[in-house]
């Protein structure tokens, strides 16, 4: 939102302050003089406190917390319930319950009762009422609906706290800061601005001045929303395109899977077509292998038959007298054995001539 002019702080008599007589001495420093016995607010220090508390509700808006606005103020009710509804902030326009924030949990109860009420005119609880405990009821109903319709979506303490009139609404203002929660306000020349974290000080009590300072905090908040609202969508969207890349990246691993295991089913297939040998070598079984070298062992013995009957046939004759076969073996010669025979010839030869 672009800055807010001089020019319409100054139409908006935002400057305009309280009698010198009503003054605090506290707000000295925001006021640029007096004139016909009241106070003038200096709007250049209005435009930077209002600068510096828009964008402080800004980044707590961004950051998704609540901030509650407290304005029970006649000319200021209509203009807060108006402008904060619309971006879904808590409010107060009604009287102030004293311990809101102090003792919330109770005042959750209460809020809880409304949601119990709706609950039995629903189920069908009403009918079994009198005309008089209907009537009470809606009653309470009414009431509870009254002074915190507005804050029923608070299911936990502000983070923030914006006030119209802190003079009037300073119960409110001791409850924050006894819990230590920031206060940012609009601040007159007759309040205290010490106990307010972020005080801008204007005119609280004409209609225009505050329907301006609430329309530009309230575009601020609106601002820090729609900012968190596109941070979580481009989150959701970089959280999105992750899970696409990894599914994808599954999706690829898995096919790659499928194409090692089809081909290890083809190959297994191949193996199991190929003939008995190679299938009989690939196998590691000792029966298996036996089976291999039996055949083998076979054809080894048959080889060395067939060598052994060739060595026979080609082998020369040689032929051998049944007296050589006979003869014992002797160290003698071939020649020295034919003398030997000529000699006992003879000596035959002479034993038969004597005979005779």
């Amino acid at each position: 939102m672009p800055k807010t002019s001089f020019d319409e702080l100054l139409d908006a008599g935002v400057h305009f302050g309280h009698l010198k007589r009503k003054w605090n001495p506290s707000m000295a420093p925001y006021i640029f003089m007096e004139k016909n016995g009241i106070h003038i607010i200096d709007l250049k220090k209005t435009q930077v406190k209002l600068e510096d508390a828009g964008a402080a509700l800004k980044q707590i808006a961004k950051s998704g917390r609540k901030i509650l606005f407290v304005a029970t103020k006649k000319q200021a009710k209509d203009i807060v319930a108006d402008r904060i509804s619309k971006i879904n902030m808590p409010y107060v326009t009604e009287r102030w319950p004293g311990g809101m924030l102090t003792n919330f949990p109770t005042i959750r109860k209460a809020v809880k009762k409304m949601s119990t009420i709706d609950k039995m005119a629903t189920d069908g609880t009403f009918d079994t009422l009198s005309k008089r405990e209907r009537l009470q009821i809606t009653r309470q109903r009414a009431k509870l609906e009254k002074n915190l319709g507005s804050i029923a979506d608070l299911t936990r303490l502000p983070a923030a706290m914006f006030i119209v009139d802190v003079t009037k609404e300073y119960i409110a203002v001791r409850e924050a800061n006894r819990l230590n929660i920031p206060v940012f306000a609009m601040v007159d020349t007759n309040s205290d601005p010490k106990n307010i974290d972020f005080p801008i000080p204007a005119n609280d009590d004409a209609s225009k001045s505050i329907s301006l300072i609430i329309d530009y905090v309230a575009s601020e908040i609106e601002e820090g929303l729609t900012e968190r609202k596109m941070e979580r969508e481009k989150e959701a969207a970089e959280a999105k395109e992750k899970k696409m890349k990894k599914e994808a990246k599954a999706e690829a691993t898995n096919e790659e899977k499928k194409v090692k295991n089809e081909q290890s089913k083809s190959k297994a297939k191949e193996q199991e077509k190929a003939p008995d040998d190679k299938k009989a070598e690939h196998k590691v079984g000792t029966g298996d292998k036996q089976e291999v070298k039996k055949p083998e062992a076979e054809e080894k013995k048959q080889e060395a038959k067939a060598e052994k009957t060739m060595a026979e046939e080609t082998k020369p004759e040689t032929h051998i007298t049944e007296a050589e076969e006979k003869r014992p073996e002797t160290g003698l010669t071939e020649e020295d054995m034919t003398a030997e025979t000529e000699e006992a010839e003879e000596q035959t030869i002479t034993g038969k001539t004597a005979e005779e």
